[in-house]
């Protein structure tokens, strides 16, 4: 007799809804960020244009374009971040009821993996691909998660480093422009941002792409194992009822026979 599909007794998880609301958020996420990596091309614009005008003021609305694609951006990602935990750590506590998986992470790193200085560059791709490989069963980590992870480190680690030679950059400017080398300065900074977020954007999209599939094969594997372990009835079959198969509601109603002659009272 085979295993069950999930250990009786013990709680499960659904994955479903949360699964879907975190690949929403890190999909919005990637199209903000693109979003903001091409904000310069803006900003090149607009600073030629100011150079012919010689309006300062078009400078000043580079940046607040800027500032004003960040807002939403940094609101995806704070959303998306706390929706994957949440789906990570319901995720991990899954696997703990398949017979058979063999989780090597307690469902707390599924949290804290995240949260924790130095170890938050292996922990959370550990847990992750443990739970893809006891969820879908593979021997083997799939390729989604190295693609995703690879890609994540090389966003995150890429966005700051961008980030810190973009402000320093930007301090180098004139803080009045007047001449036409100053406001070709401008562009030339608008120019080199945008070559430098190329890195961080390629690898948010590939990342957010390899996320958002892993989520939802992981999601679907794991509710598809639940819904075979929930019982059928009341709805369903009744177990060792008159007519297996055959819900309670649908089944023929028993014929009553009239008491017999020797089943009458004597007087």
């Amino acid at each position: 007799m085979g295993q069950p599909a999930v250990t009786p007794g013990l709680p499960t998880y659904r994955v479903r809804g949360i699964g879907l609301a975190a690949r929403t958020a890190v999909g919005a996420t990637a199209v903000l960020y693109l979003a903001v990596a091409l904000s310069p091309l803006l900003g090149m614009a607009l600073a030629r244009q100011a150079r012919i005008d010689n309006e300062r003021e078009l400078l000043l609305a580079a940046l607040i374009v800027e500032v004003v694609l960040s807002l939403p951006m940094v609101a995806a990602y704070l959303t998306a971040a706390v929706l994957v935990i949440i789906w990570t750590w319901r995720a991990r506590k899954n696997i703990e009821v398949f017979p058979g998986a063999l989780p090597t992470l307690g469902a707390g790193w599924a949290i804290a993996g995240w949260l924790v200085p130095f170890a938050n560059f292996v922990m959370p791709v550990r847990v992750i691909a443990n739970v893809a490989r006891d969820s879908l069963w593979r021997r083997f980590t799939p390729t989604l998660v190295t693609v995703w992870w690879s890609g994540w480190l090389v966003f995150s680690i890429g966005e700051r480093v961008v980030s810190r030679l973009d402000s320093r950059a930007y301090d180098r400017l004139p803080e009045t422009p007047s001449t036409s080398g100053d406001y070709q300065a401008y562009g030339d900074y608008y120019r080199d941002s945008l070559l430098r977020n190329a890195v961080p954007a390629v690898a948010c999209v590939i990342a957010a792409v390899a996320l958002y599939l892993l989520i939802q094969r992981i999601s679907a594997a794991q509710e598809a194992r639940i819904a075979r372990a929930a019982p059928a009835w009341p709805n369903g079959p009744v177990p060792g009822g008159p007519f297996p198969g055959v819900p309670l509601s649908d089944a023929p109603a028993p014929t009553v026979t009239p008491p017999g002659p020797e089943g009458q009272s004597r007087t």
